[in-house]
């Protein structure tokens, strides 16, 4: 069982994105999350000790993350955490990884721009069937081809 985990840090490798034989899109990255303090002796923020994570991320969120992170953007990842060992010949060594559910920019450091992806097309949320027989297998002209996510939302007059 994997634990929960939110982490802040820098991301510290370019982001490596590869799609799968089978389709499957993974983002991975390296990320420093280090602890600072302000000591009020000196005067001064302090750096504490660095934890070192691998995030990795899969489908849509590995497509986004890929055009959206780069070397040095601080960001805010929540995800599974898994502990694991491995052994090279001589060396061996622990890695923490993080499998992400989600994450962004760390607003606290710069400003972003989101922009929302587009919503995905009827013919790929719903599954195509044959139509009965005697029936035309496409829809008709007027059946829209793309969901209007707008449509569902309320009319300022309907909201008060």
């Amino acid at each position: 069982m994997a634990d929960s985990i939110t982490v802040n840090g820098t991301i510290a490798t370019d982001p490596r994105h590869v799609v799968t034989n089978e389709g499957l899109e993974i983002t991975s990255f390296r990320l420093a999350s280090s602890q600072r303090y302000f000591d009020r002796k000196r005067g001064a923020f302090i750096e504490g000790e660095t934890n070192w994570y691998t995030v990795s991320t899969f489908r849509q969120l590995a497509a986004h993350a890929s055009v959206s992170l780069h070397k040095g953007d601080r960001v805010l990842v929540r995800g599974r955490m898994k502990i694991r060992d491995w052994s090279d010949g001589d060396k061996s060594g622990r890695v923490v990884e993080i499998e992400a559910d989600s994450l962004g920019h760390d607003l606290l450091w710069g400003t972003a721009v989101y922009t929302k992806s587009a919503p995905k097309s009827v013919a790929t949320i719903a599954p195509t069937a044959k139509a009965p027989e005697g029936q035309p297998d496409e829809a008709p002209e007027e059946a829209p081809a793309v969901l209007d996510e707008d449509a569902f939302l309320p009319t300022a007059a309907a909201a008060f």
